[in-house]
């Protein structure tokens, strides 16, 4: 399985990844979406920032899913975690008011970040706000 990571540029992570101070990418939900029970060590995941071309791929390393989140939960994932997410010590309150109401999380450990050729990539059938796509093969929806 092949997977879309697609990110808020403001939050500055691309560069992030490719210098190796974000090790993780996690995904906060109130229901079960993509990529929930859908990625597995060793799946590709590709990166681009919202309106921007895909720049980035990464190979999977692990998966951690968490369910039914509390308070004190969401808490201790982001002090456990947070920093590997790219995440400065100053940013888990920030972070923490944004997740206070998510029931799952899962967080993508990253390996083998690599810059590739800029390409866009066609959304059609996932809906427009989907921030997160798996794909059996990225050609299949690759435009240029």
């Amino acid at each position: 399985m092949q997977h879309i990571a697609i990110m808020k540029k403001s939050w500055g992570l691309l560069p992030k990844i490719l210098t190796g101070e974000k090790k993780s990418e996690s995904r906060w939900y109130q229901n079960k979406y993509s990529p929930w029970d859908k990625i597995k060590k060793g799946d590709l995941v590709y990166f681009k920032n919202s309106g921007e071309p895909i720049t980035i791929k990464v190979e999977v390393g692990r998966i951690i899913q968490f369910a039914n989140l509390t308070l004190p939960k969401i808490k201790q994932i982001l002090e456990k975690y947070g920093q590997k997410d790219g995440l400065g010590i100053n940013d888990i309150p920030k972070f923490y008011k944004l997740f206070k109401s998510k029931k799952y999380c899962i967080l993508v450990f990253l390996k083998n970040a690599k810059q590739v050729k800029p390409f866009n990539i066609n959304k059609k059938g996932f809906g427009m706000m989907s921030a997160w796509l798996c794909v059996e093969n990225i050609n299949k929806i690759k435009m240029n």
